[in-house]
C-alpha cells in the first residue's frame, strides 16, 4: 500500500482498536463503553458496566497506560476524574 492511498473505513476502524485487543476483558469493556459514551466517570463507568469500582479502576488504569483513554478533573466536583476514549 502506497503512502498516498487510504485504508477502507473497516479497515480505519479496526486498526484504531489495535491497542485494545491484548488487554484484559475489563478493559474492553470499558473501552467500548467509553466508545458509545463521551464521557464518564469512573462511578458511572462501573454503573454501565456492571463490575466492581475495583475492576474498573484497574481497567482505566491499564487503557491509560497504553494512551487509550484520557482523563481530567471534573470542573464540577474536582474530587472526581472524567474519562474519554482517545483511539
Amino acid at each position: 500500500m502506497s503512502t498516498t492511498e487510504t485504508l477502507p473505513r473497516d479497515e480505519e476502524a479496526a486498526d484504531r482498536w489495535n491497542r485494545v485487543r491484548e488487554m484484559p476483558p475489563s478493559a474492553k469493556l470499558v473501552a467500548k463503553v467509553l466508545d458509545y459514551n463521551d464521557t464518564l466517570t469512573q462511578s458511572q463507568l462501573a454503573e454501565e458496566t456492571l463490575l466492581p469500582p475495583r475492576t474498573v479502576r484497574y481497567a482505566l488504569t491499564r487503557l491509560e497506560d497504553a494512551d487509550v483513554v484520557n482523563s481530567r478533573f471534573s470542573f464540577t466536583d474536582a474530587r472526581k476524574r472524567l474519562y474519554t476514549l482517545d483511539i
